[in-house]
Protein backbone atom coordinates (compact mmCIF):
# COMPACT_ATOMS: atom_id res chain seq x y z
CA UNK A 1 0.00 0.00 0.00
CA UNK A 2 1.14 3.50 -1.05
CA UNK A 3 1.28 5.93 1.88
CA UNK A 4 0.11 9.30 0.82
CA UNK A 5 2.63 12.46 2.07
CA UNK A 6 1.23 15.46 0.31
CA UNK A 7 -2.34 16.57 -0.43
CA UNK A 8 -0.87 17.18 -4.10
CA UNK A 9 -0.19 13.48 -4.84
CA UNK A 10 -3.80 12.68 -4.78
CA UNK A 11 -5.66 13.15 -8.38
CA UNK A 12 -9.03 14.12 -9.22
CA UNK A 13 -11.45 11.49 -9.86
CA UNK A 14 -13.92 10.53 -12.74
CA UNK A 15 -16.22 8.33 -10.69
CA UNK A 16 -16.55 6.88 -7.19
CA UNK A 17 -15.79 3.82 -8.67
CA UNK A 18 -12.08 5.24 -9.85
CA UNK A 19 -12.01 6.70 -6.17
CA UNK A 20 -12.41 3.18 -4.64
CA UNK A 21 -10.00 1.63 -6.50
CA UNK A 22 -6.63 4.44 -6.06
CA UNK A 23 -8.04 4.33 -1.74
CA UNK A 24 -7.94 0.32 -1.96
CA UNK A 25 -3.97 0.41 -2.83
CA UNK A 26 -3.24 4.39 -1.10
CA UNK A 27 -3.12 5.60 2.58
CA UNK A 28 -2.94 8.67 4.20
CA UNK A 29 0.03 9.57 6.33
CA UNK A 30 -1.12 9.95 9.58
CA UNK A 31 1.02 13.13 10.01
CA UNK A 32 -0.49 14.49 6.83
CA UNK A 33 -4.00 14.11 8.72
CA UNK A 34 -2.84 15.99 11.90
CA UNK A 35 -1.77 18.98 10.08
CA UNK A 36 -4.80 19.09 8.37
CA UNK A 37 -6.92 19.63 11.03
CA UNK A 38 -8.69 22.85 11.67
CA UNK A 39 -7.71 24.68 15.56
CA UNK A 40 -10.28 26.35 16.39
CA UNK A 41 -9.50 29.40 18.52
CA UNK A 42 -10.75 27.79 22.06
CA UNK A 43 -14.41 28.95 23.35
CA UNK A 44 -16.23 28.64 26.31
CA UNK A 45 -18.85 25.82 26.25
CA UNK A 46 -21.08 24.32 29.65
CA UNK A 47 -21.44 20.91 30.12
CA UNK A 48 -24.77 19.69 30.47
CA UNK A 49 -26.13 16.20 30.88
CA UNK A 50 -28.65 14.83 28.98
CA UNK A 51 -31.09 11.69 29.41
CA UNK A 52 -32.21 9.69 26.30
CA UNK A 53 -33.85 6.74 25.58
CA UNK A 54 -31.59 4.36 25.14
CA UNK A 55 -32.84 3.22 21.43
CA UNK A 56 -33.32 6.82 20.48
CA UNK A 57 -29.60 7.05 21.43
CA UNK A 58 -28.45 4.43 19.73
CA UNK A 59 -30.36 5.23 16.14
CA UNK A 60 -28.20 8.77 16.64
CA UNK A 61 -24.92 7.10 17.32
CA UNK A 62 -25.76 5.21 13.99
CA UNK A 63 -26.85 7.94 12.21
CA UNK A 64 -23.94 10.20 12.95
CA UNK A 65 -21.35 6.79 12.02
CA UNK A 66 -23.17 6.68 8.80
CA UNK A 67 -22.16 10.37 8.40
CA UNK A 68 -18.46 9.54 10.04
CA UNK A 69 -19.60 12.20 12.25
CA UNK A 70 -19.12 12.33 16.28
CA UNK A 71 -23.14 11.69 17.46
CA UNK A 72 -22.31 14.82 19.82
CA UNK A 73 -21.28 17.40 17.60
CA UNK A 74 -24.00 16.07 15.23
CA UNK A 75 -25.96 16.80 18.12
CA UNK A 76 -25.39 20.25 18.73
CA UNK A 77 -25.43 20.67 14.99
CA UNK A 78 -29.16 19.54 15.34
CA UNK A 79 -29.77 22.26 17.93
CA UNK A 80 -27.71 24.50 16.14
CA UNK A 81 -29.29 24.75 12.89
CA UNK A 82 -33.01 24.53 14.99
CA UNK A 83 -32.46 27.57 17.17
CA UNK A 84 -31.90 29.36 13.99
CA UNK A 85 -35.26 28.37 12.78
CA UNK A 86 -36.92 29.22 15.74
CA UNK A 87 -35.34 33.07 16.03
CA UNK A 88 -36.17 33.31 11.99
CA UNK A 89 -39.95 32.29 12.63
CA UNK A 90 -39.88 34.75 15.50
CA UNK A 91 -39.07 37.92 13.61
CA UNK A 92 -41.34 37.28 10.82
Amino acid sequence: MKTIQSWDEIPEFDDEKEEAEYWASHSLDPRLMNASVHRQTVRESTTITLRFDPQMLSRIKRMARHRYLNYQSMIKQWLSERLEEEISKQGE
